[in-house]
């Protein structure tokens, strides 16, 4: 039973990370928003390269990339907290 809600649960988030990423991508949080209002955008630095940068796969351009990407953020969280849970679990 237990197994079953977890299939459950990571088909809806997938589902849901491949539809809202769509509407995320084509708004701009409020930090960039501003950033851009202020004219502080161009200094921006980042210390960390993003590989999914804007809700795309570099070099695909279309609907797909941004869907992806959701997709492979859930995945990729997914796998981590499995990957600690399974950890945590061998300590005690």
């Amino acid at each position: 039973m237990m197994k079953k809600r977890i299939y459950i649960w990571i088909t809806i988030s997938l589902f849901i990370a491949g539809a809202v990423s769509l509407l995320a991508s084509q708004h701009p949080d409020g930090y960039e928003k501003a950033g851009k209002e202020l004219g502080f955008i161009d200094r921006a630095t980042s210390y960390l390269h993003s590989p999914l940068p804007d809700y795309a796969i570099p070099g695909m351009h279309s609907w797909l990339s941004s869907s992806l990407s959701g997709i492979i953020g859930v995945v990729i969280t997914f796998g981590l907290f499995l990957l600690l849970g399974k950890m945590a679990g061998k300590r005690n």
